[in-house]
């Protein structure tokens, strides 16, 4: 079966579930794990600006794509000449079922339970002792940050932290007051390329507040991807106990 996939972290769980570069014929540029991989997988364009033309050339079986991160028209354009699942992702629940179902239709279901397993034994595992409020920030001027109806806010209470944003819905434009209740702001690596001097910008309203850098892949890639951040979400809880609030 040749698959196109529209979707950087089902291309990653694609190749963790054990398809290879014969399968995975399509990707977006922004499909970059496995590098060692997806580097012999053709490029289609990126998540919101699809190459039709280079997915009709490749003809394939299948096509991946999210209500989220595509764009509707592009994905029904698709539509019209081939198979097409379209998945939603918005909590853990429905990343399980995620990876069931790819796990069914590419014949690696019992890959696909260890996944699953490995995810949950993870975020039961990974927990603050008690509730700290934070910012999770993903975009700049303007700022923005996530509200109760995304991933990153499932993830982030799943390890125990509070969204002080939980009464927002989606990706909501904020301003820098509006980050004053905040015990911590977290500076996400991805969309936005936070760097530490985004910190010292946001110092100079709150000189006394934690801010950090955080791996935005570990947060909001579903998929397998959180099987792989034992260890990233063992050294955050860490770092952020030893923090007085």
């Amino acid at each position: 079966m040749k698959v196109v996939s529209l979707v950087p972290s089902i291309t990653e769980a694609l190749f963790d579930l054990g398809l290879t570069e014969n399968e995975i014929v399509g990707r977006t540029k922004f499909c970059i794990h496995p590098e060692e991989k997806v580097k012999n997988v053709a490029i289609i364009g990126g998540t919101k600006n699809i190459n039709i033309d280079k997915i009709k050339a490749l003809q394939p079986d299948l096509i991946l794509a999210n209500k989220e991160e595509n764009i509707k028209e592009q994905v029904e354009a698709l539509m019209e000449d081939f198979k097409v699942i379209v998945t939603n992702v918005e909590n853990i629940e429905d990343n399980y079922y995620l990876l069931k179902n790819l796990g069914q239709i590419f014949h690696k279901e019992e890959r696909a339970q260890h996944f699953n397993l490995k995810i949950y034994e993870i975020l039961n595992e990974a927990k603050i002792k008690s509730p700290i409020k934070v910012a999770y920030l993903i975009w700049k001027n303007p700022y923005m940050t996530i509200g109760s109806d995304t991933f990153i806010h499932k993830i982030l209470g799943e390890i125990g932290f509070e969204n002080i944003f939980k009464d927002k819905t989606r990706y909501p434009e904020i301003q820098t007051e509006d980050l004053a209740e905040a015990d911590i702001i977290m500076l996400s690596s991805e969309p936005f390329p936070f760097k530490e001097k985004h910190i010292e910008e946001l110092k100079e309203f709150y000189p006394d507040k934690k801010m950090m850098i955080v791996d935005g892949e570990a947060f909001s890639w579903y998929g397998t991807h959180i099987a792989k951040c034992e260890n990233y979400f063992k050294e955050l809880i860490s770092e952020v106990e030893s923090i007085e609030i």
